[in-house]
Formats: C-alpha cells, sequence, structure tokens
C-alpha cells in the first residue's frame, strides 16, 4: 500500500500564542501537517529594565527571608542572572542560602542547585497546591516568604490564590515577578489572531502561559470582541494548554480545556497532535466513499482534496446533520462574505464536486437544495 499523502494534522488550523519558544512550537506542528498562525500575546520587560525586580532584590538581600519558594526554572535562573548584571548575584544567593528553600518542580529544582542552593523539598507532582499544603502543615505565620513568580501584567498577576492562601496562613508575603510581561502591541498580528479566534478562523489555539490567555482575553474586550471569542472557545475552537496553571483563567469562565500530562513543549505539540484530529474530524461515509472534513480540507478515502473557503464552508454546512437536505438559503448564509445571490450555492456546489472528485457525493433534491448522500454516519 501506498504511503497517504497527509499527516495528523493536516488540514486543521493552530493558533500559537507564545511569546517565548514560539518558533519551536509553530515548527513542531507544521511538521505534523498543521496550518499555523503565530502572533505572541505578550512582550517581555527586558530583566535589566525592570526596577522593581531590582528593588525587591535588594530588599531581601537587606533582610534575608526565612523560606524561598522557586516556582520554574527559567524564572529562578533568570533571576539571579539579572542580579548579576546589577552586580548582585553573590549578595542575592548569599541571603537566600540562609533560608528554607522549596523548589515547584524538577527545573526550579535544577536552577536551585546550578545557584549552589539545594532545596529542603520538592513534590513529584509539580503542583503548587502541594507546596501550599507542606509549608502550611509545617506552620508559616510569622515567616518571611520569597515567591519566585513567573510572569505578570499590569492587569493580572499569577497565582494570586497561592499567595492569598500563604498569607492567610500568616506569612509575610514578598512576590518576585522575575518576567513581566506587556499586552503585545495595538492593531498588529496578534489583533487579528484575536479577531480569527473570534470567527473561528482556527480549530485550536495553545497556550504556554496565563498572562497569553488574560491577554487574548483584555484584547478581545478593547475590541468589542469578548462574547465572541469566548463562545468560540466554548464551541468550535478548542484551548489547548500546556498545564493547569495556565488554563486556570479560561475555566473560570467555563471555557473547555485540555492539557498534556507532562508541562512541557513538546507534549504539548503531541497533544495537540493526538486530540484535536478527535475533536474536530468529522467523518462520514458518503456515495460508497469515506469523507473526512477537517479545517481547511477533507480526505476522500485517505486523500486530500484541498477546497476553497466557500466550498469548505458547503461541505460543513452538508455535514452538520448528514443526510439531511439543505436548503439553498442556508447553504448562502453559510458561505464567506454572502449575500443574495443564490446562483453563488450553485457555484460553490459545482466546485466543491469537482474537488471532491465524484458528484455523487453531494445530491441535488430539486426545488428544495443538497444533501450528502449518506451510507452510514459516525463520529470520528
Amino acid at each position: 500500500m501506498s504511503e497517504p499523502d497527509w499527516s495528523p494534522l493536516t488540514g486543521f488550523r493552530v493558533a500559537v500564542t507564545s511569546a517565548r519558544r514560539a518558533d519551536e512550537l509553530a515548527a513542531l506542528l507544521a511538521r505534523r501537517g498543521a496550518t499555523v498562525t503565530s502572533a505572541a500575546a505578550i512582550e517581555m520587560v527586558p530583566l535589566p529594565d525592570d526596577d522593581e525586580l531590582r528593588q525587591r532584590t535588594r530588599a531581601l538581600i537587606d533582610e534575608p527571608p526565612d523560606i524561598v519558594i522557586a516556582t520554574t526554572g527559567i524564572g529562578f535562573r533568570g533571576w539571579v542572572a539579572a542580579a548579576d548584571g546589577w552586580g548582585l548575584a553573590t549578595e542575592l544567593t548569599g541571603a537566600l542560602a540562609k533560608a528554607r528553600i522549596v523548589s515547584r518542580g524538577p527545573k526550579a529544582t535544577g536552577a536551585l542547585r546550578a545557584a549552589g542552593l539545594p532545596e529542603e523539598w520538592s513534590p513529584e507532582s509539580e503542583s503548587s497546591r502541594e507546596v501550599l499544603h507542606y509549608l502550611v502543615e509545617g506552620g508559616i505565620a510569622g515567616s518571611r516568604i520569597a515567591v519566585q513568580l513567573h510572569g505578570a501584567t499590569a492587569d493580572w498577576d499569577p497565582f494570586p490564590e497561592f499567595l492569598d492562601e500563604l498569607r492567610s496562613a500568616g506569612a509575610d508575603v514578598v512576590p518576585i515577578r522575575v518576567y513581566r510581561w506587556h499586552p503585545a502591541p495595538r492593531n498588529g498580528d496578534f489583533d487579528a489572531l484575536v479577531a480569527g479566534i473570534a470567527e473561528e478562523r482556527f480549530d485550536a489555539v495553545s497556550f504556554t502561559s496565563a498572562p497569553a490567555v488574560a491577554s487574548v482575553l483584555m484584547r478581545a474586550q478593547e475590541m468589542g470582541i469578548e462574547a465572541e471569542v469566548l463562545a468560540a472557545l466554548r464551541g468550535g475552537v478548542h484551548a489547548m494548554c500546556v498545564g493547569p496553571v495556565t488554563a486556570r483563567p479560561l475555566v473560570r469562565l467555563g471555557v473547555p480545556t485540555s492539557a498534556p500530562e507532562r508541562m512541557r513543549l513538546g507534549a504539548l505539540a503531541r497533544h495537540i497532535t493526538d486530540e484535536l484530529p478527535l475533536l474536530q474530524a468529522r467523518t462520514v461515509r458518503v456515495a460508497g466513499h469515506l469523507l473526512e472534513i477537517r479545517g481547511n480540507c477533507v480526505l476522500v478515502d485517505g486523500a486530500v482534496k484541498a477546497m476553497s473557503p466557500a466550498a469548505m464552508a458547503t461541505i460543513r454546512a452538508l455535514a452538520q446533520h448528514p443526510g439531511a437536505v439543505v436548503s439553498r438559503a442556508d447553504l448562502l448564509r453559510a458561505l464567506p462574505g454572502s449575500g443574495t445571490d443564490t446562483h453563488a450555492v450553485e457555484t460553490a456546489v459545482l466546485r466543491l464536486r469537482t474537488a471532491l472528485g465524484d458528484k455523487k457525493m453531494v445530491a441535488t433534491v430539486v426545488k428544495r437544495g443538497y444533501r450528502l448522500p449518506v451510507d452510514e454516519a459516525y463520529a470520528s
């Protein structure tokens, strides 16, 4: 048998919102066949210019904490690197060495050890909740706790409940926001990506940080399309997140999300590859052929058939109720830029039949409309 001319994500459209390693994630997805649109949702404040970070670093050196919590490897390494640029690295690690040190996961642990700061404890689950329980159960009333955080915007802060619960247990909490974010510039690629989510021009949108989620939601609100973006994310555009912390702002809004078991970029790419065809592809048996409908193409008996936007809109409308008649008026409304001329429907159906390669796959029902002559329909 010949090899198929398609990959697992052929025909699927994925939006990438990452600020860091976006090219790597886009390449992983494109290698699997996806059509990728990438626009960073956030921009990092350069560490040497972060006055807040410098001031809090100096304050911890002057008054060392009782407990240090490292939440991310890249964040802790960035903190030490920034301190080194200010000539404070030795003083910082010296102050932190006097504290009890807790790590949220293996990457943070590696960064701590590289700085000569062995951890007291780290949960196997990489869960902030377990870190919280460990500290609260041991008693932290009156303790000064420095929490290294990864990412914040002017309007959004990570781990809000985590910090609040530490404070509720009696701790004096010093948040160390190693990377702070600004929203992406207005009227650029990011605005176009947000509009694309609202218009359901993607099958999935990937998120690798909670600030990126917050930035998408805030920009949608600014653009006056927040309701449309949320409706799309609750409907045909699937939110694929690197982990539960990233997904949390969406979960609070009732948006379904999915994530890989391991919070890694490669794992996210594999998760999208495995899950998106199950969530989004529609498979029916039509006129003796196996028809699989994807985001911007269809497969007929395993062969990729390229579709124009009008043909794609037509096949999607017909496949919503396989075997049922769809009127010309309903098909006209489904066409992009639809007007009032029903001749556009006839043209779209003609092009669809040509693209499919078998005219029998779209049946004309005289004076009523068109239908897919289904042999046996089933969800993929």
